[in-house]
């Protein structure tokens, strides 16, 4: 005779209920819609597509490509107004909205599913459901959100995520994987993956909150989005000696956070199934509801791009429940374990093994870049100081890591050394620009990340602070930073200084702390902080206690490329020189294939005349010779959802040949469907990419 047990039952407003129910017991519980047990309080907010809306925040098409909207009260900005200004920077940090450039035609909110200009000012309705994954510590506090349109069919059921790319906060992907599943109706899974926007200001201890309404950190207590692991004495201390400083989440949250970036990206698509259970769900009497939705009986593809398209990689692979049912990702941040049987090659050129960590070329970029910088003169969008840089080259020569006797021929010596490296040699005139606006951020956010270190390390003689102007009294030595900018970092942050107004500082410059560019060496030089990256360079490839702390966290950081005959795609831009092409998305192509077979069900599409930031192509030399990577992501998603809706198939590995827009005058061209040809079901033996006896080969 079957007893009835009685079971705990969690509730959205995190109600504690019990219920019984007849059965054995565990299939019965199975039925039931749980709350995860990492979930905090869920706070849900309904928008109505008119006054607001999920997708832009209420300004519509329209509002995306003008202005920045601002607070009314710069000081004290409200929750709604950071929201408003998080989506409109997050979503423009990742496409191009300048004239011509395919906002409006190609893609944008009034973009439909069939590419056309139909939709208006393309607001969403529908309820925003937001929550952190913690351990009950409060250190942890990963962001989680889902976005339900009004629009989603739940007897044609579709899950998106929408794991942030670089570090930026829970609405880093609203432009990318959050427009497409909105569009579509699918229920949008996103989560800011360990890294996020959170800034902790030492000397006035205050934080954000989950809304990013700033707090004092104390009263925040758990509900922080992130506080540095520092008593009150030590954050004293440290800001007797160090004054006017911040901790940063990715950098400083002492977590090594994307070691988990899978996990994190899994559990946005668990609670995403928690929310549609209990909106689609057979309610019982007790305040609950029996699940409806469970993996096999709906579409989910795991997509972002960037650091998002990794964590979506690792989910995938991680996935044992079933929750993906196929992977589509542009340029993804991907890192492989060592392996010499496997090669790549491009014409003439063949890379052994899987490419190189992050660190290792990022710390060696971070070395090179400035004074490679010089040996071009068609840098798009070039700010690197020729001076300084000069000064660089001479550094790397006297620490005999470049040769030459002229600057010419260091500077020539020096992009030669990061091509043999594996840039490919499109990513020339791109080096001065990843140099200017991404490498040393990167460099000094991952020393701390995968090492673990505490921000009152100072790893490297680096920490994070608004620097005074130029012009002003105390030229670029460490200031209090502005109260407004602090108020709204939620809104304008990156997660990686430089920031909503927070720069790099060089403790150690001669004379006193300064911003990191402008400070002088030992020798009273100033050449872009030679020692922090030479320090840094040493963290991945030395042998001290500090490097192996961070390779340690690197080796955490590994995939494996095993993707369980999950199709996917991936689109990487040949261009990229922020993460290669050579480093990343090739090799794990072909690591896939070696630990797969024949099962594999990737296609790798490699895009010419693609560079990793779209949003750089409204910036001088970029618009005229590069195309927008984001016109193949919308292709692959829709691949990939065709091939899941309706089993069609997937296109071959292949190189898209675009053509750039070139220049009317001075002005670039505007972006017309012939200067992005679509993914080729069937490519020209010329352009297509294949795989034999362990070798990737990549048509020139």
């Amino acid at each position: 005779m079957k007893s009835k047990l009685s079971y705990v039952v969690l509730a959205t407003a995190g109600v504690v209920a019990t219920m019984s129910i007849g059965g054995c017991g565990s299939d019965d519980l199975g039925d039931l819609n749980l709350k995860p047990v990492y979930l905090s309080a869920i706070v849900s907010t309904a928008y109505d597509g008119t006054s607001d809306d999920l997708l832009t925040a209420g300004l519509g098409k329209t509002g995306l490509g003008a202005a920045s909207p601002a607070a009314a009260n710069p000081l004290q900005p409200s929750a709604a107004e950071l929201r408003r200004i998080a989506i409109f920077n997050n979503y423009r940090a990742v496409l191009d909205i300048s004239a011509g450039g395919g906002y409006g035609s190609l893609y944008g909110p009034n973009v439909d599913i069939a590419g056309n200009d139909t939709l208006g000012e393309g607001k969403v309705a529908g309820t925003e459901y937001l929550a952190y994954s913690d351990d009950g510590s409060g250190r942890q506090n990963v962001m989680l959100m889902v976005q339900l349109p009004d629009s989603f069919n739940p007897a044609s059921p579709c899950i998106v995520t929408g794991t942030s790319s670089g570090s930026r906060g829970v609405y880093g992907a609203i432009g990318s994987a959050g427009e497409w599943g909105l569009k579509h109706g699918c229920a949008v899974a996103y989560t800011d993956k360990g890294t996020g926007n959170g800034i902790h200001d030492l000397q006035a201890n205050t934080v954000s909150v989950q809304n990013g309404v700033r707090s004092d950190a104390t009263a925040a207590g758990k509900a922080s989005n992130f506080s540095a692991d520092l008593s009150d004495a030590a954050r004293v201390a440290f800001n007797t000696a160090t004054p006017n400083r911040f901790a940063v989440k990715h950098a400083h949250s002492q977590q090594n956070s994307e070691k988990d970036w899978g996990k994190w990206t899994l559990q946005s698509i668990e609670f995403a199934y928690f929310v549609l259970n209990e909106k689609f769900g057979v309610a019982t009497s007790a305040n609950s509801h029996i699940k409806r939705f469970k993996p096999g009986n709906i579409i989910t593809i795991a997509s972002s791009i960037s650091n998002g398209a990794g964590a979506a990689l690792a989910a995938a692979e991680q996935d044992t429940s079933g929750l993906i049912s196929g992977v589509a990702v542009a340029e993804p941040h991907v890192q492989l374990a060592a392996d010499t049987r496997l090669s790549v090659t491009r014409g003439n050129s063949t890379l052994v093994g899987t490419g190189r960590p992050l660190y290792d070329y990022f710390t060696l970029a971070n070395l090179l870049q400035p004074c490679a910088a010089l040996s071009t003169t068609t840098s798009a969008f070039n700010t690197v100081n020729a001076t300084i840089a000069a000064n660089r080259c001479t550094t790397l020569q006297t620490n005999g890591l470049i040769s030459g006797s002229s600057t010419a021929e260091l500077a020539a010596n020096a992009m030669a050394a990061l091509v043999a490296a594996g840039w490919q040699a499109e990513s020339g005139d791109l080096q001065a620009a990843m140099y200017s606006f991404a490498t040393p951020a990167i460099a000094m956010t991952y020393s701390n990340a995968y090492g673990r270190f505490s921000v009152a390390d100072n790893l490297c003689g680096l920490s994070f602070g608004a620097t005074g102007a130029a012009t002003s009294a105390t030229p670029n030595a460490p200031v209090a930073a502005a109260a407004a900018a602090v108020a709204g970092s939620f809104g304008t942050g990156n997660g990686v200084p430089p920031t909503a107004g927070i720069n790099i500082i060089n403790n150690l410059s001669v004379g006193g702390p300064l911003l990191d560019a402008a400070s002088f060496t030992s020798a009273g030089l100033q050449d872009y902080d030679s020692g922090a990256a030479l320090c840094q360079r040493e963290l991945a490839i030395g042998s001290s206690a500090n490097a192996r702390r961070v390779q340690q966290g690197v080796s955490e950081a590994l995939r494996n490329g095993n993707l369980h005959g999950k199709p996917a795609l991936i689109v990487h831009g040949r261009s990229d020189t922020l993460i290669p092409v050579a480093f990343s998305s090739r090799p794990y192509f072909g690591v896939n294939r070696m630990v797969e077979g024949n099962t594999s069900k990737l296609s790798y599409i490699e895009i010419e005349n693609g560079q990793h930031f779209d949003a750089f192509l409204g910036f001088p030399g970029f618009a005229n010779r590069y195309i927008p990577v984001h016109r193949y992501f919308i292709q692959a998603m829709d691949l990939m959802y065709a091939n899941l809706k309706s089993g069609t198939a997937l296109p071959p590995s292949q190189v898209v040949r675009t053509v750039p827009r070139g220049l009317n005058g001075s002005i670039a061209n505007p972006i017309a469907l012939a200067n992005v040809p679509p993914i080729s079901m069937t490519p020209v033996a010329a352009n297509q990419i294949s795989f034999n006896a362990n070798v990737v080969m990549i048509p020139n």
